[in-house]
């Protein structure tokens, strides 16, 4: 990959808590972040449980933007970005001393945008009230906006970009930004990824029959479906040596990743899991690491029948006889499927899998199904030592991408 690149920060809003501390708490203790459906109403819907962010106030994270002015997703970015900052040790009103902010950017991934905007405006025009809509929601919508509003909030004026490629959005912006950095086009990347709760979402899953009544349960042989989420994740990636000199704390190194297609159909995962199968090889070649090394696996794990049977399927087909005694946990089973920040997120539990030594459990795990024979940590968090971490991320579109973690290489 070139230069080694090094996450030194990490930022997260998420439904179980806010900060890296509470995030890493809530899911090694298994805490659950879903509940009843508050932000509209869905008694006509089937279903009323999702992962929402309750009681998050963007005024108590932004110092720069008016949080009147960015939609919810880009609220909860620009939060996790700063919070991503700060955590790398960094003053985010002195980055400018420790870096050019002119080669210092942004990487943000999204599978919805601002989709908050366009239910506004909806709204309105059901109302009839659309002259009350506004000019606002031109700034607000588009889904590029999440990522300038990370990098006005901390005056980055390097590459910026936003990879809408759904679920696995996250993971491809963490790859992006580290080959921004290993080439030396960068010298400091945030990248992540962010999604509001949303009724088109919510809606959209509940007419396909993928919510699952009351809880997410992955893996397991009574599984029902998933349970949509939100929030937000953002890591801070900068060179390792540059790193090393400026003393800060390395969780995890970027060691690799792989990105493919299934080129099969629109929301159904290739039958033998071939497009999820061939990222993992690739992250695992990029990254100069056999199946043999990987010592924790963090699942795309929606908690669905179809995809978690795939994902099974993949880890065998990469992992052959080892495949049922690696570590692969699923942290959706806690807070729902996060959308765009779902593998971000996931990332994160990888960086701190490796820095400190413990995996989040799959929570609501009570029967093993015979097509999913995979050590999927049930219930409870598991002390171990993790070198080598592998994040697998799935979404609609047959998009693919893997990430591999390593312990930093002194």
């Amino acid at each position: 990959m070139g230069l080694p690149v090094a996450v030194t920060g990490l930022g997260v809003v998420s439904s179980v808590g806010t900060g890296r501390l509470a995030f890493w708490e809530s899911l090694l203790a298994g805490r659950s972040g879903i509940s009843e459906v508050s932000s509209f109403d869905t008694s006509r819907h089937p279903v009323h449980r999702g992962g929402e962010v309750v009681g998050f106030l963007a005024e108590e994270h932004l110092a720069v933007l008016d949080p009147a002015s960015i939609g919810r997703a880009s609220q909860m970015a620009a939060a996790a970005a700063r919070l991503a900052v700060l955590d790398a040790g960094l003053d985010p009103a002195e980055l400018d001393a420790a870096f050019d902010l002119g080669r210092s950017g942004v990487v943000m991934g999204t599978t919805s945008g601002e989709p908050l905007e366009i239910e506004r405006y909806d709204d309105k025009v059901v109302a009839g009230d659309l002259a009350k809509v506004g000019g606002g929601m031109v700034d607000r919508y588009p889904c590029h906006t999440i990522a300038t509003a990370v990098a006005a909030e901390l005056g980055l004026g390097g590459p910026n970009a936003m990879i809408p490629t759904a679920c696995a959005a996250g993971n491809y912006a963490v790859a992006h930004a580290a080959d921004l950095l290993a080439s030396g086009r960068a010298e400091l990347m945030l990248a992540g990824g962010a999604d509001s709760f949303s009724r088109i979402t919510y809606t959209g899953f509940a007419r396909l029959g993928a919510i699952a009544p009351e809880i997410c349960r992955p893996f397991d042989l009574h599984r029902k479906g998933m349970i949509p989420g939100e929030g937000a994740a953002v890591l801070v990636l900068e060179p390792l040596e540059r790193a090393r000199e400026r003393g800060a704390r390395v969780f995890a190194e970027v060691a690799g990743y792989g990105l493919s297609c299934d080129a099969h159909h629109m929301t159904g995962a290739h039958p033998e899991a071939a497009g999820a199968a061939r990222a993992m090889e690739q992250a695992l070649a990029t990254s100069g690491l056999g199946p043999e090394d990987v010592d924790y696996v963090s699942a795309h794990g929606t908690g669905t029948p179809t995809n978690d049977r795939i994902e099974a399927m993949a880890v065998h087909r990469v992992f052959g006889e080892r495949a049922s005694r690696v570590p692969t946990s699923s942290i959706k089973s806690m807070i729902g499927h996060t959308m765009g920040a779902a593998s971000a997120l996931e990332s994160v539990v990888c960086c701190l899998a490796v820095a400190d030594g413990r995996v989040p459990p799959t929570l609501n795990f009570e029967e093993p199904d015979p097509e999913c024979d995979l050590d999927c940590v049930p219930n409870h968090a598991r002390e171990l030592t993790v070198r080598v971490a592998m994040n697998n991320a799935y979404a609609f579109g047959g998009n693919n991408a893997s990430v591999i973690f390593r312990e930093p290489r002194s």
